[in-house]
């Protein structure tokens, strides 16, 4: 039986960032993963790198990842663009509101700003008429992401990392067995998502499939990501079914459209009603759009915790079962700051922010 410090199961975005911050440690890692890096809910997300600031301990986490991410701009098989976000208000009473939010992001270093309507419209022309106005967060970006989970397992695979393109069956006393029916010995991270649950059943983890369409090349048309003041409402909130105005350009010049949630789906089919609703909802704030051609539609499922904030740490009563899942919409973003936070932990070490909100202890208990 081989013999690691660290065996992580799940090679997303957050399992290679795990990978590659516990290699850099020194740590000897194995990585298990019988599918494509970064093919689950990593290859289904959008890539926005975003501070949502609703729930503190979320914008915490969000904002301590973000800075991490400023040493991986360079990196062109991410396809890192700081395009800003672009927060739209349709009505006075979602633009009444944008105080607030710039004040609670300028609280941990965030630079936003208020836009008023004729602001808007030179930013952004494509937009509706008769919108209020909006927030802008110049320093936000978008990433590619499987293209950073794979770069992510590459830096620790050079430092010595092991991947096994295989599968875990069972959590065990010496480190897990894998569908070969051989073992490996260690410590293990749990990173499996959606798939929590049939290594970890004491921690709820709910999945919530969202679709995605991807547009022909249209440069230019659109300049940041666009996002509706109530996106939170939709990611936030427990509705079967729900869908919100989320736009973004890529360096390529094509226009990836988003967003949908819902519980009930459970087959990874693409729902043309959903697939409309979504569509609807983004023609209202972008009616040019509708003139595009689409060159896919994918889906993917967002793994949501009981709280609906991640598990990052140690299982209670079991000195080596560690997770790091249950990120819904937010993995992208909190990828690394997740790693760093779990691993730190690991080591003995303390941690740059507070690891409490995270702990899986609080839905173990609550089971």
């Amino acid at each position: 039986m081989k013999s690691y410090d660290l065996i992580i199961v799940g090679a997303g975005i957050v399992g290679t960032a795990c990978a590659d911050y516990a290699s850099e440690q020194g740590l000897r890692v194995a990585i298990v993963e019988p599918g494509p890096i970064g093919g689950g809910a990593t290859a289904a997300a959008m890539g926005h790198l975003v501070a949502m600031d609703d729930d503190p301990a979320e914008l915490a986490l969000a904002n301590y990842s973000l800075g991490l991410w400023e040493d991986f701009t360079h990196v062109e098989q991410i396809e890192y663009d700081r395009c800003g976000t672009l927060w739209v208000a349709s009505s006075e009473a979602e633009y009444a509101h944008i105080p607030q939010k710039i004040a609670r992001l300028a609280a941990v270093g965030v630079h936003a700003e208020l836009i008023d309507s004729d602001q808007l419209y030179r930013l952004e022309p494509a937009l509706a008429p008769g919108l209020r106005g909006g927030m802008r967060v110049p320093r936000e970006a978008v990433v590619y992401p499987p293209g950073m989970a794979r770069h992510l397992l590459d830096r620790a695979r050079a430092r010595g990392a092991m991947l096994y393109a295989q599968r875990v069956t069972a959590i065990t006393d010496q480190g897990v067995q894998l569908d070969d029916r051989t073992g490996l010995a260690g410590a293990v991270l749990v990173a499996t998502g959606c798939a929590l649950a049939q290594l970890l059943p004491p921690l709820p983890m709910r999945a919530r499939k969202g679709h995605l369409v991807i547009t022909d090349r249209y440069p230019g048309l659109i300049h940041h990501q666009l996002l509706e003041l109530g996106y939170a409402d939709s990611a936030h909130g427990d509705a079967d079914s729900s869908v919100a105005f989320n736009v973004q350009p890529r360096p390529t010049g094509q226009i990836l459209i988003g967003s949908s949630r819902e519980y009930s789906s459970s087959t990874p089919e693409a729902s043309m009603p959903m697939v409309r609703r979504m569509l609807e909802r983004t023609f209202r704030y972008l009616p040019g759009l509708r003139q595009l051609d689409a060159l896919r539609i994918w889906t993917g499922f967002r793994p949501v915790s009981a709280d609906g904030l991640p598990y990052l740490g140690r299982m209670p009563d079991n000195a080596n079962t560690w997770v790091a899942a249950g990120h819904e919409g937010l993995g992208i973003t909190t990828s690394l700051g997740s790693a760093r936070l779990v691993i730190d932990q690991y080591l003995g070490r303390s941690t740059a922010i507070d690891p409490r909100p995270y702990d899986p202890a609080r839905a173990v208990a609550c089971a």
